[in-house]
């Protein structure tokens, strides 16, 4: 099989995930079961539905990639795959869980350790987020561009809250989903999104690629680069920006996460 890059390709993810999404969205608000997989981290039976219909229907899209998603038990022989479905079935549960908005169905396709394809369906905000490598990104067919920023003073940050040692930043709009808050980089209503602790690749795949084909800079928080597909399918820190204010952020933040490591 070819390099999956062509935009009808992409398109057909989109209508996928989309589907997904209108899934999720027909469950919200309805009586489903949740639990704990471990404290502080919930999960629901329409995370395990929406894995399923993915897996089923991205599988036949490309039966010889590689599985990776929050929701399945991970299988070694992934790191073999040249290429990967990378999967959040609902990245952000906690506001799905509470009927609001801030959450996404993420989907990327990895091929050689770095995503080609990526899409996010949003469907409560009414938005579906999509990526093709080296071809740009769209938000509900709109094409995306990073904020011009080049000062991190002023820097528009989604948080609820700010610490005392970023108060020259402004808060803005914080869905629960890090992959919409990563995103929102890319459309430019963020300038700079930061995690200062381990996460998974399915949390950050497709909001990677759909940032930096906006033209943001994404890396570890460390500014080191993001590598996926890798044994344990995490990363130390996610550090998303417009190109002008990235090294700055990387300064600032460094102590921080070091202390962390």
């Amino acid at each position: 099989m070819n390099r999956v890059r062509t935009h009808l390709e992409l398109d057909e993810v989109a209508r996928i995930a989309a589907e997904a999404g209108r899934i999720a969205a027909g469950r919200c608000g309805t009586d489903y079961a949740t639990w704990e997989k471990v404290p502080g981290h919930p999960v629901c039976d329409v995370d395990l539905e929406v894995d399923a219909f993915l897996r089923e229907r991205l599988g036949a899209l490309d039966p010889e990639a590689g599985w990776l998603s929050e929701e399945t038990l991970d299988l070694s022989d992934r790191i073999e795959r040249r290429r990967l479905w990378v999967i959040d079935p609902i990245d952000g549960t906690r506001d799905y869980l509470r009927g609001r908005p801030g959450w996404c169905v993420s989907v990327a396709l990895v091929e050689d350790r770095v995503p080609v394809l990526g899409v996010l369906s949003a469907p409560l905000r009414d938005e579906l987020w999509t990526a093709s490598r080296g071809q740009g990104s769209w938000r509900n067919g709109e094409k995306l561009r990073v904020s011009p920023r080049q000062t991190l003073a002023g820097a528009r940050v989604p948080a609820d809250q700010l610490p005392e040692a970023d108060r020259d930043l402004v808060a803005v709009e914080r869905p629960n989903s890090i992959a919409l808050r990563i995103a929102l980089v890319g459309s430019g209503e963020a300038d700079l999104v930061a995690t200062l602790r381990w996460g998974f690749e399915w949390d950050i795949a497709a909001a990677a690629l759909i940032a930096e084909e906006a033209g943001a800079t994404v890396t570890g928080v460390l500014g080191q680069p993001l590598a996926f597909n890798t044994a344990s399918g995490e990363a130390f820190g996610v550090l998303a920006s417009t190109p002008g204010i990235h090294q700055a952020a990387v300064e600032r933040l460094r102590g921080r996460a070091m202390a962390l490591v």
